[in-house]
């Protein structure tokens, strides 16, 4: 097979290689492939394998390569606790949400002197940027992966939190107009009440909730983006007052719950959403039973539409579109464009480390473009060609064969949690990745999602949204708050408050009388001090603010 040979060509120079560093005695030498090690506290979307081939042309690149570990079971929390208490750290390391707690702990190195030595790190943010990763101690510990912009924004993805449907349900209907919560639930009652079954006569699922520990924002953040707010996270910020605003206790909150258990009580919201674990609601929204859900995409998208893909689904309209939903038809901010910081977590070096300036310069080495080419598009004429423009594409089988679970295991290596760049290339012809490449995107569009776009007239996920941007100089706040713990009353309060919401949230959706077990939420709600975690959110916009304002007058 073709693909084979070519990359079995650079896979052989690999092993050869190591084998001669073996010989050394562990002892650095030339041409020695370096090991690295990481753990990702994040579920893994694709593994890749001991015997990856393009893992295998990048290390004989670079000179290194990265063994990557991920979550697998439990929460980061727990996972980093672990680590911690053996004193143990792979070289590489995201805590998430833990991030904070590995700082805390001086496992990490700190960058302050590393970053000015290796321009594509330095080029990944603007001073400004790299100096809000900074920790109490004055020093930066990790850099963030994500959402980076090179040149043009090519998104065409809406890769954050959305109400979505599935294209039979909007052509069911004749891809009407909906922007409001009791629209969108109005249409699906109405399509299920016609259609209870999918094309291949298995019984739908109306609505679905995913709940499963950290992932139950699906289920408590909604009232934030049905009153038109960008995805702050933890609170709302309003735009005019620059005052931290409690979502968990507006009006639109107990409208949109009340709506939740109407619809539970008429057999539209999944009886199992409380109990069932993800891997549970992964395989229910890879059936095609789910008509809807609220997700983020990166949660569900890259699974399921593989497998729509894989066992020839797509045909039946099973994909998901989102829809600009809020609890009025108010502007909606479902959508933030790219490029927006979170400092709360990302890629960080430990103490463990052996090799400080080998890893950076691995992170470095990942940023140039040959690397980036390589780990966003594959290999040139196997995974990918050129046309005579110098336009990257793929054929109709190359698209299939990068679908392919098995094939992204063994062959393509994303190294997903380094960081990467979206938007253009460096060449100012290409996408960074095949995703965002625009004739690509759309030829890669299953015929149903291709028919939702034309009928709305628009090209991509995120112009189904019509989404603005209010966002402010603060966003997002919630990376602030992920890395908040008991150590401070905020953090405590904010702590029980996720605890609180844990319990009473399923038992409001399911109370035969919503209005008795509401007010018995909101009552134990308040006992959480939910005043102590908002004062600290405050302080915490108004230094981000005036950080901003400082950075301003400082460039006068």
């Amino acid at each position: 097979m073709k693909t084979k040979k070519i990359v079995s060509v650079a896979l052989a120079a690999l092993m050869v290689t190591s084998a001669v560093a073996a010989c050394n005695g562990g002892k650095p030498g030339a041409g020695e492939i370096k090991e690295f090690s990481s753990f990702f506290a994040a579920t893994a979307t694709t593994t890749i394998t001991d015997d990856n081939e393009i893992q295998a042309i990048i290390a004989e690149k670079v000179g290194a390569r990265c063994k990557e570990t991920w979550l697998t079971g439990g929460d980061a929390g727990e996972a980093i606790g672990t680590l911690m208490a053996s004193g143990q750290y792979p070289d590489f390391i995201n805590g998430g949400d833990a991030s904070k707690q590995l700082y805390d702990a001086g496992a990490l190195v700190a960058w302050d002197e590393y970053i000015d030595k290796y321009p594509n790190i330095k080029e990944f943010y603007s001073d400004y940027d790299w100096d809000q990763f900074r920790q109490e101690d004055g020093h930066i510990y990790w850099m963030n992966p994500f959402d980076q912009i090179y040149g043009q924004d090519m998104t065409t993805e809406h890769s954050a939190e959305a109400f979505w449907i599935q294209c039979r349900v909007l052509e069911w209907d004749n891809y009407p107009t909906i922007t409001t919560m009791d629209e969108y639930f109005d249409l699906i009652e109405r399509y299920n009440a016609a259609n209870p079954t999918t094309p291949e006569g298995a019984a739908n699922i109306p609505y679905t909730i995913l709940c499963e520990d950290w992932r139950y924002f699906c289920l408590e953040n909604a009232p934030q983006f049905l009153d038109g707010y960008p995805n702050d996270g933890s609170v709302i910020v309003d735009v005019d007052t620059e005052q931290i605003v409690d979502y968990n206790t507006t009006p639109t909150a107990r409208v949109y719950f009340q709506k939740l258990n109407e619809e539970y009580h008429n057999g539209i919201v999944d009886p199992e959403s409380f109990t069932q674990t993800y891997d549970e609601y992964i395989s229910k929204l890879s059936s095609g039973r789910v008509l809807g859900f609220i997700d983020q995409w990166w949660d569900f998208a890259y699974t399921i539409n593989d497998v729509f893909k894989s066992n020839d689904t797509e045909q039946y309209g099973y994909n998901y579109v989102p829809l600009p939903v809020t609890i009025d038809g108010r502007d909606n901010q479902w959508n933030t464009p790219g490029g927006q910081l979170n400092v709360s977590s990302g890629i960080a070096i430990t103490t463990s480390c052996k090799d400080v300036e080998g890893a950076f310069k691995f992170i470095n080495d990942l940023l140039d473009q040959e690397i980036l080419d390589l780990r966003n598009w594959g290999v040139k004429d196997v995974d990918y060609c050129v046309d005579e423009n110098g336009l990257y594409y793929r054929t109709d089988a190359q698209v299939a064969q990068c679908a392919d679970s098995n094939y992204k295991s063994t062959h393509l290596c994303g190294y997903s949690y380094f960081p990467n760049w979206s938007g253009t290339s460096r060449d100012g012809i290409n996408a960074m990745t095949p995703g965002q490449q625009p004739s690509l995107f759309r030829a890669t569009l299953p015929q149903s999602v291709v028919d939702c776009f034309d009928a709305y007239g628009v090209d991509t996920y995120v112009e189904m949204l019509h989404s603005v941007d209010n966002s402010g100089v603060w966003f997002p706040m919630w990376s602030y708050s992920n890395n908040m713990n008991t150590s401070t009353p905020g953090g405590t309060a904010w702590t029980r408050m996720g605890e609180c919401k844990h319990q009473w949230l399923p038992e409001v959706v399911m109370s035969d009388d919503f209005d008795a077990t509401w007010d018995a939420y909101m009552a134990a709600y308040a006992e959480t001090e939910p005043e102590l975690f908002l004062a600290e959110m405050q302080e915490e916009l108004d230094r981000r603010i005036q950080n901003y304002n400082d950075f301003l007058a400082s460039q006068s």
